[in-house]
């Protein structure tokens, strides 16, 4: 028995890294699969039907039920037809799992506009879209009766959690799914949905890419020791995790994920208060700036120090 049996899923991006091992480890705990992958390169361009295909072989041939999905993440009529090729194929959907994504790195003042907004497009109207069409179907199934756990799994990034240089798209989409998120887990909540963000940590096509000859580059290199912590496929245990029902009281969170790690991310939050009976001056402010930093842990996740970096084990 399967702790996703009898659910049906809808996994984004699926074709490749992080998406693929989410996709084989719905399946492989109970849950049929739509792959959807338009295919394209990690800018966006082109497209390619093999890496889904390639995927839902995959799956059935560990004995799984799995179909195939070719639509884009940033087309309407594709979201839904995602949505109802899962109810036409296997009666109906329990969990979307928004990852496709992009990349078109750029510092901002050189980066082109049509490149700036083509990742906030696909980041963001590909996480909208194919939750439109989710929900609406979940909110009907609701009206009429059929009660029960969905779920949605949405993917930020540490990048836009904490900002990188030369990614404000990239950036501002995924921090934006954060925001999405919340948002969404309370307009569903009555319809039984649970959303949450996970932010993942692993070796994909668009991690290499963004750290190609840069002194993190070595993070992301292959492992030669038996634990692989950057593998794509350590991130789908906890998407399982969360799309079951054993995370029925689990929405509107982030998390970061990688390697053995599962980190509750604590967004937003206040940390600091400055107060006076009145209006502040500037000299005031001046003088007591100091106090707004008073709480600035040591956590490695905490303040703008850059990228975020696990603790040293």
């Amino acid at each position: 028995m399967g702790v996703l049996d009898g659910k049906v899923a809808v996994v984004t991006g699926a074709g490749r890294g992080i998406g693929r091992g989410e996709a084989l480890a719905l399946a492989r705990h109970g849950a049929s699969v739509v792959v959807n992958d338009f295919g394209g390169s990690w800018d966006g361009r082109g497209r390619d039907d093999r890496p889904a295909v390639d995927v839902v072989r995959e799956i059935t041939a560990a004995g799984g039920r799995a179909v195939a999905n070719f639509d884009s993440v940033i087309d309407a009529d594709g979201a839904e037809g995602m949505v109802a090729q899962a109810i036409d194929a296997y009666g109906r959907l329990d969990i979307l799992v928004n990852n496709a994504g992009i990349l078109c790195d750029g510092m901002v003042f050189s980066i082109d506009p049509e490149d700036w907004w083509s990742v906030v497009k696909v980041h963001l109207m590909g996480h909208f879209l194919p939750t439109r069409a989710a929900a609406a179907y979940w909110r009907q199934q609701s009206k009429a009766g059929d009660a029960g756990h969905r779920a949605i799994v949405n993917t930020t990034s540490e990048s836009g959690l904490f900002g990188n240089a030369g990614q404000s798209n990239y950036d501002a989409a995924k921090m934006g799914v954060v925001s999405f998120t919340m948002a969404v887990a309370r307009e569903t909540a009555k319809y039984g949905v649970t959303v949450n963000a996970v932010a993942p940590r692993a070796r994909t096509r668009l991690t290499m890419q963004t750290f190609e000859g840069s002194d993190r580059a070595k993070e992301f290199s292959v492992a030669d020791k038996p634990f692989d912590a950057m593998d794509p496929e350590n991130i789908a245990p906890f998407v399982v995790f969360l799309a079951s029902d054993a995370a029925t009281d689990i929405t509107a969170q982030t998390f970061i994920v990688y390697g053995g790690a599962v980190g509750h991310v604590k967004m937003p939050h206040v940390s600091d208060i400055l107060f006076k009976a009145g209006r502040w001056t500037v000299d005031e402010l001046v003088d007591r700036a100091d106090e707004l930093f008073n709480n600035l842990g040591r956590d490695a996740y905490e303040g703008p120090r850059g990228y975020a970096r696990l603790p040293k084990q």
